[in-house]
Parts: structure tokens; sequence; C-alpha cells
């Protein structure tokens, strides 16, 4: 009986180790020639090597520019394939971006990078004026004003906190807000004739404002405040109701 070749032997020892070696550079491009989530891509021009103020934030041309104030010069920029700014909504710590796919991102303020959270919002029509309004000095939750619905993310993880929708036969108008204090006073016009106290929305970081309201918890466990309880009152207008937020 013939024995096979030494050299025969090794080779096919051999094989299954080249084969694994030659992946791995063909794994490693295939990894990085896939596109960055939600088309995203991150700019970086000015590091931040020590706390100082915090950028000015704006939209230029198709992108998202952060840049100091005193001297102009540019920090950050962030852009999405295929898609345009519409509006910018700085606050503390964070930047606020609606974009033209009815997409929502919050972008750290200083550096730029890691974008926090991406939300896409049901029922945008396209305008942008007034959709974004942080509901706190704090800018802890942010609400998103569109005609059906009103909804308000905790903005240190983009976690849907409580959606509000309009009447029926009425839609709210993000463009017509006013805030008084901690309250946000939302128009929602309607098609038939109807009070004017079921025509302005009173909302704040709780939800709807209403006698004997529940409070919902929003803030992270680590900052949650003492919130007390009430009753509900009987016949009080229904609150938002308790969501759960899209995977990022």
């Amino acid at each position: 009986m013939l024995r096979p070749r030494p050299s025969r032997r090794l080779s096919r020892l051999l094989a299954p180790v080249l084969a694994a070696a030659l992946a791995v550079p063909l794994l490693t491009a295939a990894r990085q020639a896939r596109p960055a989530p939600y088309g995203d891509l991150l700019t970086v021009h000015a590091p931040v090597t020590a706390p100082g103020p915090a950028p000015a934030v704006r939209i230029r041309h198709r992108a998202v520019e952060a840049h100091e104030k005193a001297t102009g010069r540019v920090r950050w920029t962030y852009t999405r394939t295929g898609r345009r700014p519409l509006d910018v909504r700085p606050a503390s710590g964070h930047a606020f971006t609606l974009w033209s796919d009815g997409l929502v991102t919050d972008t750290p303020r200083a550096d730029g990078r890691p974008v926090r959270w991406h939300r896409a919002i049901p029922g945008f029509d396209g305008r942008a004026t007034g959709v974004l309004q942080p509901l706190d000095p704090a800018a802890e939750m942010l609400a998103v004003v569109t005609p059906r619905h009103i909804a308000a993310y905790r903005t240190a993880d983009g976690d849907l906190r409580w959606v509000l929708p309009a009447r029926s036969g009425c839609a709210f108008s993000a463009a017509r807000t006013v805030r008084r204090s901690r309250v946000l006073l939302v128009a929602q016009p309607c098609t038939e004739p109807a009070a004017w106290t079921d025509q302005v929305v009173p909302v704040d970081v709780l939800g709807r404002v209403t006698p004997g309201r529940l409070p919902l918890g929003n803030r992270s466990a680590g900052t949650r405040r003492n919130e007390a309880l009430h009753r509900p009152v009987p016949g009080a207008a229904p609150g938002p109701r308790k969501g759960i937020a899209s995977s990022r």
C-alpha cells in the first residue's frame, strides 16, 4: 500500500490555514466597504482638547456645521448621504437635527461624535418650522410636533416617552407655538367649529397638561427626581399614551 508523499500531506494540512488567511482581508474589506448606518458622515475638523464654550451650530449647504463663536473655525460637520438637514436646534450638550426624510438625530454639540440616536418621525409633512421643541431648560425632553401627533423623546437615549394624538378633525400646527414658563402651547386648528380651549393644547415634559394626570417617570434612573402622584379627575381630557421607541 502506497503512502501519501510528505509534500502532499503537508499541502493538505496547509490548505485550510491558507484559505482562512486569505479570507481575513476579504472580510475586513467588506466590513470597511459597508456604508455607515443611516448614511451618516461625521467629520471632525478641530478636535476638542480642553473644556470651553459650546460651538454655534447651523445648517450650511447640505451639512450641519458647528463652529467656534470667537474665531469662526469649523469644529465638526455632519452630513447624511442623499439627505439634507431642514432644521437644527442647538441645546445644552445637544444638536437636534430634522432631516428631509423625516429622521431626527441628536449629536453631541461639543465634538459632534458619535450620533447619540436616530428616530424616524411618522406623519412628517415636510414642513420643518417649529417641529423640534425642547420641553425644559436642560433639554432633557424633546417634543417633535407633526400634524397628527406630538411625540416626546428623552434626549439622553432617544427613548420615546409619550405620544399625544391630535383631536379628530383637528391637526397640530408646529409653526404656531408659544412658551409659558415650562409649558409649550401648541395650536390645534380644527376643520369644524370648536371651542378655543380645544384648539390650543398645553404640553410639558409629562405630556398634556391636565388636572390629576399621572407622571410618566420620564427621567432616566440615574437622574430621576421625585414626582408627585395625583388622582385623575373624572371626565378630564385623555392624556398622552406612553410608547416604546424604535431601535437605534
